[in-house]
């Protein structure tokens, strides 16, 4: 039996359906990626899954004694105390049930389960936390219940790429139902068993992971295309017979004037598939062929370093991506290189003929007291886009502002309208040196893909901060990593480029073992069968050593997470550091040697 039954709900608002009669079954075990382009419901239906909201049509049936959790998309702002009196909280609506067995005792442990499970610090007051551990602090209120579905609404938003890979990995190990929706390519594909897509009122269930959903969607909005295309050629004959008038005026005919009407009454309501963003940059003059030089930079904040030592040199036509945690210093790394900020040592050369664009992850550049046109035209009905005239309401139509909308207050505009409208103001501006901190933040994957081939057709300078791993790895021909103590290093290629090198970088920093001489006089040793007493034990200490080492490896790499990690000191911080690094090496002998014991097991 399915867990959840969604029978002909239809829901809607200001005459717009967002749902018109649908259908869906979500069985145990399922990971269920939810689509669709912004405003088409995704996080109503959430909602209504939930049932937090009723539909007007229809009905959701849910199994007896189904227990659910959902993060919403914003962290509520009245939460407050210890993480424990957080997670605690979870458990508010779940009466105890002292047939069963249930104990006060038992609650408190299974809080404390939950938080050490999640890698959390219990009495850490909420408020400090990070933006991403707070959205951690979150899933483990939702997790306390044992809920048999999870719902959650943009689970990475906020988070940096290692937050984003430890969720990823949680999750996969949970076993429960999932249902999410996110904008992050990658997590989707890594995570989804099952794809959902809200498209136009109605939803389509796809059996298969995103890749293949792609591949399948493609196929049926060209089948759809070749269908309208047919139909609508079928009524524009039937439109000019019965223009002629006198053959439709005769009886006989009358069954083929109904079909007209019908004809006519199928093309009325049929929704077309909603138009894409079109993007296109305004390019300016060619800089030189410098960009920007940076020698051994240096800048600390409150006396613990960001950067240490840095040089670079970014030429014309380089699509350089900046990565690493939260708070590591990567805006800081880029109003350096701008000379927004002046470096504590070395120097900053900028090139000649620069025109710079920079989009602002805190969208501090969009006017409040305006409205969407004024931001954009400042007082101008007409822009100059590459040397044409584009009158503004059409250029902001380009954008999926309709004219109803264009006078709305930014106020009145959600986070991805918000992005879009950045966006259309950006381009405005000629530039050969395009700085995109965050552009991807609350964009749909649609608009997301057209800013992505957009990007790929640039050819002037980029700077790109990121956390969406599929985005760098399209674009970007270099990266740089920040760790958070001072180190900045640079790599060739995209995310998973730079993951590749780092690792072999570490890996090869670990002096080599020593091996004593192979002595070929030396008899052939006969064929182990089994492990003597002495290698016994050894194994089974090996076992013990093993789970404390990745107990505190977890534990320190969660520390490191944390935004107010990198404001203890800088000596403190180095020594996490180190340790990991210490552990990580501990660790990749200690399995060696258990493998090698185990096969004689």
């Amino acid at each position: 039996m399915a867990l959840i039954s969604v029978n002909e709900i239809s829901l809607g608002f200001d005459g717009v359906l967002l749902l018109d009669k649908v259908n869906l079954q979500i069985e145990a075990g399922q990971r269920i990626g939810l689509l669709g382009r912004n405003g088409t419901g995704k996080t109503t239906f959430l909602k209504l899954l939930n049932g937090n909201l009723n539909p007007q049509e229809g009905t959701i049936s849910r199994a007896h004694h189904l227990k659910y959790a959902y993060l919403p998309q914003e962290v509520p702002l009245d939460l407050k105390g210890t993480i424990s009196e957080v997670v605690s909280s979870g458990l508010d609506g779940v009466l105890l049930n002292p047939i069963e067995g249930d104990e006060p005792w038992q609650r408190e442990l299974q809080v404390e389960q939950v938080i050490q499970r999640m890698q959390l610090e219990a009495t850490a007051p909420f408020e400090t936390l990070s933006a991403g551990m707070k959205r951690r602090v979150l899933l483990a209120k939702g997790l306390v219940q044992n809920p048999d579905v999870l719902f959650l609404d943009e689970p990475t938003n906020h988070l940096d790429i290692a937050a984003i890979q430890w969720l990823e990995n949680f999750l996969q190990r949970w076993g429960g139902t999932l249902v999410f929706v996110t904008h992050d390519r990658m997590f989707l594909q890594q995570l989804s068993t099952k794809i959902v897509e809200l498209d136009r009122g109605h939803l389509f269930d796809w059996d298969c992971d995103y890749q293949t959903f792609l591949k399948r969607k493609e196929a049926m909005l060209d089948a759809e295309s070749l269908e309208n295309e047919l139909f609508d050629k079928k009524l524009a004959q039937e439109e000019a017979w019965i223009r002629r008038g006198i053959e439709a005026r005769r009886t006989r005919n009358e069954g083929r004037v109904r079909a007209l009407n019908k004809l006519r009454e199928i093309r009325s309501a049929r929704r077309e598939q909603p138009g894409q963003v079109k993007l296109q940059i305004q390019e300016a003059r060619r800089s030189g062929k410098l960009v920007i030089e940076a020698e051994n930079l240096s800048f600390s904040f409150a006396g613990k370093p960001i950067i240490q030592d840095f040089s670079t040199v970014i030429q014309r036509g380089d699509r350089v991506g900046i990565v690493g945690l939260n708070g590591c210093g990567k805006t800081t790394l880029l109003r350096l290189l701008l000379n927004e900020l002046t470096p504590q040592k070395g120097e900053i050369r900028l090139g000649t003929k620069l025109e710079i664009a920079y989009f602002d992850q805190l969208r501090s550049q969009l006017d409040e007291t305006k409205s969407v046109l004024d931001n954009v035209g400042q007082g101008r009905d007409v822009l100059t886009i590459n040397g044409h005239n584009r009158n503004i309401y059409g250029y902001l139509e380009d954008f999926l502002f309709e004219k109803e909308r264009v006078n709305a207050p930014i106020t009145a505009l959600s986070g991805g309208e918000r992005n879009r409208l950045l966006l259309a103001r950006l381009f405005t501006q000629p530039a050969n040196l395009l700085v995109l901190d965050e552009p991807t933040n609350d964009l749909d994957i649609d608009t997301l893909e057209v800013l992505e081939n957009m990007l790929l057709s640039y050819n002037g300078t980029m700077l790109l901060v990121s956390h969406d791993r599929t985005f760098l790895n399209n674009l970007v021909t270099s990266t740089i990593f920040l760790d958070g103590i001072g180190g900045v290093f640079e790599y060739v290629g995209g995310y998973d480029d730079f993951l590749r090198q780092h690792k072999t970088e570490t890996n090869s920093e670990k002096p080599p073992e020593k091996k004593e001489p192979v002595n070929n006089n030396t008899p052939p040793n006969p064929v182990k069968q089994k492990l003597t007493f002495k290698e016994k034990i050894e194994f089974e200490e090996l076992s013990k050593k093993i789970k404390q080492f990745e107990s505190e490896l977890v534990d320190l790499q969660s520390q490191m997470t944390e935004t107010s990690f990198y404001q203890q000191d800088h000596q403190v911080v180095s020594n996490v550091v180190q340790r990991v690094e210490e552990i990580e090496g501990e660790l990749l002998k200690a399995y060696e040697r258990f493998e090698e014991l185990a096969q004689f097991v």
